[in-house]
């Protein structure tokens, strides 16, 4: 029987960009994964993290106390899933050694039968305070602690009485750090920050002095935390120089709530895009892809491909490059079926799909990407040059005319087929509803006219407050018919060109609102009771 393993992977602070390729090759591999916290499952929406079909990710229990399990218990968690050979994934915050302190995990481990290996990762002891706009290399040199499960207190070779001091704890022990840093004796006025959720979109970071501290801890937003919630405490010559290279709390899309209404696969490249900006996203299908109700169109036009029917197939979207390969695919064929063809597509999304396929288009609108612009930059059919002149066009049941009326001027005869269809996704949950019509998302970006009918039809119109962004003309004049404000619009049809057009969009609001002498807010900060109309 084949030996059960368990590799310990380092995910970093938080930030899934932070992954290494180790990671992300280990999570690939395993038969199982075992998360530190429910928060840690935010990890696997990065499209560069992909699972194994029906392998399970689970998160490790808690004692009924609530407290994290022993290690001696976690080991038990990992050697049943291990049992039989299995490859066990212990994704684990942080560096699983530095930060994990799995240390007593592993070897309790070894002593159950089963070999492990560890993937380092970037250790939150020095990503954080990085994240929190510390310069760790100044020139009073700087200290690290950690203090685990418990505080040694008034140690001054562990605490250090000059310099910076970087200590990782966790929210309920920070009371004790304080005093133990104090004991040491520096200046009760000395600075310090408090930095939560680090490396995440929800970062907070919290300034005092030392005298505040212990208030600090028990006052405001700090109390409401976990005790075992890890957090970072910064104190020392290096905060002073914060407020000039903070730089992860003021992207311009930092914290924003942002909603993607769009299927999550295709949403990928844009939340990656908006999560660079500082944003965090949340998906919700608003239109469902379904084949069409009659194959033999589609049967029909397979053939042609394979017989030499057709000179052009101009593909308007990833659904049709989809339906397309899946139709081929079907009756055992691949991308070869479109050898000697000419292939088209609307846009860059699009070229991409087809290049994943291997196949790579003759012709991709270099001006606006759309269908107007594909049928702009289309040849006219020529009867020396053509020896064919007819054209495959697989599109969804609701697509416009507008291709296919535009290549029939330039003489081609257009094959229109319905590929797909598309309809109306069901309601998100209510909470998401509830969200979109009270503001609490500080932005939603509409990608084409059917999600914005789509959108309001199962979740209803988002809040004034909201800043609406929009991936074209056609897409704002949707918009408007709904009674909604269009603030932004891409520069140039395209899903990265809207995140970007989003983000100038928040850095210029936050720009205005700093000259003007007021505090940086998100748009669901103020909100109002007024709805759109």
């Amino acid at each position: 029987m084949a030996r059960g393993r368990v590799i310990f992977v380092g995910s970093g602070p938080g930030d899934p960009d932070l992954l290494t390729l180790g990671a992300v090759a280990a999570i690939a591999e395993a038969s199982a994964v075992l998360l530190d916290s429910e928060i840690m499952e935010q990890l696997f929406e990065h499209p560069s993290v992909q699972v194994g079909e029906d392998v399970p990710v689970t998160v490790l229990p808690h004692q009924p106390s609530g407290k994290s399990l022993p290690p001696s218990q976690r080991a038990k968690q990992v050697l049943k899933l291990a049992a039989g050979g299995g490859r066990v994934v212990r994704l684990v915050a942080g560096d699983p050694f530095l930060d994990g302190q799995v240390a007593d995990e592993a070897a309790a481990c070894v002593r159950g039968g089963i070999d492990f290996e560890v993937v380092p990762g970037v250790s939150a002891m020095t990503a954080v305070p990085e994240y929190a706009g510390i310069a760790l290399n100044n020139a009073g040199g700087t200290h690290f602690v950690s203090t685990g499960d418990r505080v040694a207190k008034a140690q001054s070779a562990q605490w250090a009485a000059s310099g910076t001091l970087v200590v990782s704890t966790q929210a309920g022990l920070l009371a004790d750090v304080a005093a133990a840093v104090l004991a040491t004796g520096r200046a009760e006025q000395e600075g310090c920050l408090i930095t939560y959720y680090g490396g995440s979109t929800e970062q907070r970071t919290v300034a005092c002095t030392l005298a505040q501290l212990a208030d600090t801890v028990t006052e405001g937003e700090l109390r409401q935390l976990d005790t075992e919630e890890p957090v970072h405490l910064m104190v020392g010559p290096a905060v002073e120089l914060r407020e000039d290279l903070s730089w992860y709390e003021t992207k311009p899309l930092f914290g924003w709530r942002v909603l993607v209404p769009r299927t999550k696969d295709q949403a990928g490249p844009m939340t990656n895009r908006l999560r660079s900006y500082g944003a965090h996203s949340e998906e919700v299908p608003t239109i469902s892809v379904e084949p069409p109700r009659s194959p033999q169109q589609m049967e029909k036009a397979v053939r042609g491909l394979v017989e030499g029917r057709y000179e052009w197939v101009a593909f308007t979207s990833v659904n049709a490059v989809k339906a397309v390969r899946e139709r081929l695919e079907e009756y055992g064929l691949d991308a070869r079926a479109l050898s000697g063809l000419k292939v088209a597509a609307v846009g860059k999304v699009t070229a991409a799909s087809l290049r994943s396929w291997g196949i790579e288009p003759d012709l991709v609108p270099t001006g606006e990407q759309s269908a107007a612009g594909l049928a702009a930059e289309w040849p006219p059919y020529d009867e020396l040059l053509d020896p064919i002149n007819r054209v495959f066009l697989p599109r969804a049941d609701i697509a416009t005319e507008t291709l296919s009326a535009g290549l029939a001027k330039l003489g081609w005869e257009v094959e229109d087929v319905t590929a797909y269809r598309t309809v109306r996704a069901a309601p998100p949950p209510a909470e998401v509803r509830e969200s979109i019509k009270t503001g609490r998302f500080d932005a939603v970006v509409f990608t084409s006219s059917s999600t914005v009918r789509n959108l309001v039809g199962i979740a209803g119109k988002p809040h004034a407050s909201t800043v609406i962004a929009v991936i074209g003309p056609a897409t704002a004049r949707t918009c408007e018919e709904h009674g909604l404000r269009v603030d932004v619009m891409a520069a140039n049809p395209g899903a990265l060109e809207l995140a970007d057009g989003l983000a100038n969009f928040a850095a210029e609001r936050r720009d205005a609102l700093t000259a003007a002498g007021e505090t940086v807010t998100k748009p669901s900060d103020r909100r109002t009771s007024g709805r759109r109309r």
